[in-house]
């Protein structure tokens, strides 16, 4: 299943970010902490090489707790600060005034021997549509500057946003790459949600949900969906759902698009449990 969307404000977005780098001190990178390799944009990565950059893995409530601290333990550097948090419900951004006056604590000692006290770092936040950006922002500012959506492609512009913390936080539009290399990548930013269902097969997509969590996590699917046992055939166990949940049309035929809908929000609500589609 080829999945591709780059709209053309994302090509606009990536210049705008090389252009805007120069204006800050740091680069704070948020990632989904379900699919921590997945929502990585590999652009972002080159774009932002020479800036120190704390990596927030957010939504870590619905994530496997041991699985996100080795991702911590693999992604930490010298310039690079690792943490997990939930922009929600605040978990892990008291850190954050740490993890950013840590990274730059080179500057602002060069700054204070120069006479300046009352410092303010500067940061910009980026990352894929939909792992959170705005609520982190929100969190931060105390307030709703930063439009919040759930579908991916809210922010659509750069913008400056005070925080009460030293920090000044550069907004930016979620931004995927043009071509995904590895199908998988592709499937784990449609299952969580950072790809508009509008453009997908949301059927198929949520057949290979169904695949990924009877190999992976099959005890969590029977119980959400009060199933006896699994089936090897990811369609069998689509139908057992079906009817458990009544997603059933005259005849007793199967509605694949009400039970594909319903299982795709379940999982991205986190209603399934904590699960994490990819490992160190």
């Amino acid at each position: 299943m080829p999945i591709n969307w780059f709209p053309g404000h994302m090509a606009k977005t990536r210049r705008q970010i090389k252009e805007d780098l120069k204006l800050v001190d740091a680069v704070i990178e948020i990632r989904d902490a379900r699919i921590v390799k997945s929502s990585t944009n590999p652009d972002i990565d080159e774009l932002c090489k020479d800036k120190p950059r704390i990596i927030l893995l957010n939504k870590s409530d619905l994530a496997e707790e041991n699985i996100t601290r080795e991702w911590i333990n693999k992604l930490s550097k010298e310039f690079i600060k690792v943490s997990s948090v939930n922009s929600l419900d605040g978990k892990g951004l008291s850190n954050i005034k740490n993890l950013v006056n840590d990274l730059l604590k080179e500057k602002h000692e060069r700054l204070k021997n120069k006479g300046i006290v009352n410092i303010t770092s500067r940061a910009m936040v980026v990352g894929i549509p939909n792992v959170g950006k705005s609520s982190f922002i929100n969190r931060m500012a105390k307030n709703s500057r930063a439009k919040v959506g759930d579908k991916p492609g809210v922010t659509r512009s750069s913008q400056w946003i005070k925080t009460n913390l030293g920090i000044e936080l550069l907004d930016t539009p979620g931004v995927l790459w043009p071509k995904f290399e590895d199908e998988e990548v592709g499937l784990n930013l449609a299952f969580t949600g950072a790809i508009k269902d509008e453009i997908m097969d949301i059927e198929t997509l949520a057949l290979r949900l169904i695949e990924r969590l009877q190999k992976y996590y099959p005890n969590q699917l029977m119980q959400r969906y009060k199933l006896d046992s699994l089936s090897e055939d990811s369609l069998e166990n689509m139908d057992n759902i079906s009817r458990k949940r009544g997603a059933v049309i005259s005849g007793g035929n199967i509605d694949y698009n009400r039970i594909s809908v319903l299982i795709l929000d379940e999982f991205r609500g986190g209603k399934l449990g904590p699960i994490s589609l990819e490992r160190p």
